[in-house]
């Protein structure tokens, strides 16, 4: 799809940082935020905004009935994406409290961490890992965290927040044909690239300390982001409260759980299903089938909501989890929870949140993700068929 699709990479670092030879490499030895390279993203194209009429004169018909997309106040861009990303080596986020959330996202070899204190003020962040654009992103109103691949349709694409929510799910917009697309759908509901599907990647939502054990040499994004906002801090307070109607929701409740119920959700397809928090960390690892594949989901405590205390370190705890392909090199294995631990049944070693053996006689091999999985609070994750479990 992407054949012939020229990616211009540039490296987005301040200018005084590349003054003199080595600017970025003396910029991380002192522990400075860096940019790392990103891709050039698509001109602008003169062609009707969907963002201004979804329903306007040479625009497709829209995939959704364009009055349930409804203002969440901000105007398009009022909650500013992160479009030059600064990094920072996991040894230098003193700022990260252990049971912070942290959105892991994997690309190759590459290992990226971008705090959930961070994104609930921004949403968006508009990246490039391992030579490939990516758009890493968080829902608070859903606190549904997906990324997603930004080439599509021949253009490289990037995303802002159109201030329009859908399920009271945030709604980006592309800012080469302001398109409309729902993050939990991962395609244009509205504009000239209606029907465009992004390719979706995995992310987990995970615990600062977790993911900093297993990746001490990782890349975690910065404060450095060119706004001020008050890191750290919360402004959706005590929004998890799952008994609480979801903000600007005018849809019918599925009445199986209460409203905000923290769920995994999973997606192949046309499948879907949507796992309990609670159960998942009471079981520490479910095997389940999607779509006629196997899956497993590995779960523990100790992760800090971000949308329940002024602080987000201060959150009541939940759980983090991980959705994985349970075979390594084409042998399937089956997996128990082992007091504190996961182990598999066939050798016996032990594996990590991240799918990663840590020790016995697999120690090193990984597994991988599910390719298509959300955390989510609320009724954004309804999109059937869907079975709940």
């Amino acid at each position: 799809m992407y054949r012939g699709l020229t990616i211009l990479v540039t490296l987005a670092v301040a200018a005084s940082a590349c003054a003199g030879a080595g600017g970025g490499a003396d910029r991380e030895a002192a522990g400075r935020p860096v940019g790392l390279g990103q891709a050039t993203a698509s001109p602008r194209e003169k062609v009707p905004s969907a963002l201004d009429d979804p329903r306007a004169p040479g625009l497709p018909r829209p995939l959704v009935n364009v009055d349930r997309l409804i203002s969440g106040g901000p105007p398009p861009d009022g909650i500013p994406a992160i479009d030059r990303p600064r990094f920072v080596r996991a040894g230098q986020a003193g700022w990260l409290a252990d049971r912070e959330p942290v959105l892991a996202f994997n690309l190759g070899s590459e290992r990226r961490a971008y705090p959930v204190q961070i994104l609930v003020w921004h949403e968006v962040v508009n990246d490039t890992v391992g030579g490939v654009p990516v758009a890493v992103t968080y829902c608070p109103l859903c606190n549904s965290a997906l990324a997603f691949d930004r080439r599509a349709a021949g253009r490289v694409l990037d995303f802002g927040v159109s201030g329009l929510l859908y399920n009271s799910d945030l709604v980006m917009f592309d800012r080469q044909t302001q398109s409309l697309w729902p993050q939990i759908e991962g395609r244009a509901v509205a504009g000239t690239l209606t029907g465009t599907r992004l390719r979706g990647y995995p992310v987990a939502m995970v615990p600062w300390k977790e993911w900093r054990a297993a990746n001490p040499n990782g890349w975690v994004l910065s404060r450095d982001t060119g706004h001020e906002r008050e890191y750290g801090s919360n402004p959706y307070v005590s929004y998890d409260e799952p008994t609480e109607a979801p903000f600007l929701f005018d849809g019918e409740p599925d009445r199986r759980l209460p409203p905000k119920t923290h769920v995994v959700g999973l997606r192949s397809g046309d499948e879907a299903t949507a796992i309990t928090l609670d159960r998942l960390v009471d079981a520490r690892v479910l095997e389940i089938e999607l779509a006629g594949r196997p899956v497993v989901v590995f779960a523990r405590p100790g992760l800090a909501s971000a949308l329940d205390a002024w602080e987000v370190a201060d959150g009541r705890e939940l759980g983090a989890t991980g959705a994985f392909d349970p075979s390594v090199n084409g042998r399937r294995l089956h997996f128990r929870a082992d007091g504190q631990h996961v182990t598999d049944r066939e050798t016996g070693s032990r594996w990590n949140l991240f799918g990663e053996a840590v020790s016995g006689p697999m120690k090193g091999a990984r597994l991988t993700r599910s390719p298509t999985w959300t955390r989510s609070g609320s009724p954004g994750w309804r999109s059937p068929p869907t079975r709940r479990s």
